[in-house]
């Protein structure tokens, strides 16, 4: 006789990009025979009239959403939201995202750090003030908010300070020091307890000579094509297939202790080898609930990660007095 499986629903409000990256049937059929329903929160109806569930999941920008699903958090303290709101909101911004890297205490297999990094007003106030001084060209100026929409990814590299003058950012933003690395970035995506590092190109290293000949500014999307032109796809392919992954228990540190501080679940964070320092990483970029599903395996991970959470669920509600 087979052990009968326990059903568990979770319920999942995503834009609808993300459902169709990340709720594959892969995953929706995975999740099945592990005894997990994955079912879309009904935007226009209440959350109250959706339950039962045991664990919700979500990635919608919406003002309106959050406030329905922060109202819907005071009345059922005791609803598993994978993220809380409240605890998502530090990665929308570009200089708080990272200033808990500084509060790790990593001991072992490397180091662990930031790129230095300035908050911008305008380039304006930036040229009056002489903050640029503080950090060495190039710099990637950066909006501060980081919600995931297209205008929070207009980057720009910036060659010198000619080059700041022509920036054309109506938005606070921050400049962070480029940092040469080898055109490899690692990313270390994190699932609660689950831990996964990935390796992909990334922008080339800028040498002195480089540096001295060229434009003042370049904006990402021009990047790219100056990059094609500098490296076949093929010599690129190869970079980034003999770099050296972190060693593991290092990536898995400094994801636990991320996790810790931060108090979030579902995050990915982008972490590059400081040429200049060896055994020295530096991470550049955290994001919440990223592409998992550029992840290999992301069906088992995810899946595992959301037994360990309904079932945590469940032995707390269990040891409830009745």
């Amino acid at each position: 006789m087979s052990e009968k499986i326990t059903n568990y629903r979770i319920g999942y409000a995503l834009v609808p990009k993300k459902v169709q990256s990340f709720i594959q049937p892969s995953l929706i059929n995975l999740a099945k025979e592990r005894g997990i329903d994955l079912f879309p929160i009904q935007l226009t109806k209440p959350l109250i009239d959706q339950l039962p569930f045991d664990c919700l999941i979500h990635k919608i920008p919406d003002p309106e959403w959050l406030n329905q699903l922060g109202q819907f958090l005071l009345q059922n303290p005791n609803v598993v939201v994978i993220d809380p709101p409240a605890v998502i909101e530090r990665l929308h911004n570009r200089v708080t995202m990272l200033q808990v890297v500084n509060q790790l205490d990593v001991a072992r297999e490397g180091t662990i750090g930031i790129p230095k990094q300035v908050f911008v007003e305008t380039p304006e106030s930036l040229i009056d003030s002489g903050a640029a001084k503080d950090i060495a060209f190039p710099v990637i100026a950066k909006p501060l908010v980081a919600d995931g929409t297209a205008k929070s990814h207009q980057m720009s590299l910036v060659f010198n300070e000619e080059g700041l003058g022509e920036l054309k950012l109506n938005q606070p933003f921050v400049l962070q020091e480029f940092v040469n690395h080898g055109g490899v970035i690692f990313k270390v995506y994190v699932a609660g307890k689950h831990i996964q590092c990935v390796k992909r190109r990334s922008l080339p290293d800028i040498s002195e000579e480089k540096l001295g000949v060229s434009l003042n500014l370049l904006s990402f999307s021009q990047i790219s094509n100056v990059t094609a032109q500098d490296q076949s796809d093929d010599s690129v392919a190869k970079l980034v297939e003999a770099a050296e992954l972190p060693k593991l228990s290092f990536v898995n540190e400094v994801a636990t202790q991320l996790r810790e501080v931060l108090k979030l679940n579902l995050f990915n964070f982008d972490m590059i080898k400081d040429s200049r320092v060896g055994g020295r990483y530096l991470v550049i970029d955290i994001n919440y609930f990223p592409g998992y599903a550029k992840m290999p395996g992301y069906e088992t991970i995810l899946t595992e990660f959301f037994l360990d959470i309904v079932q945590k669920k469940q032995s707390v509600d269990s040891s409830e007095p009745i």
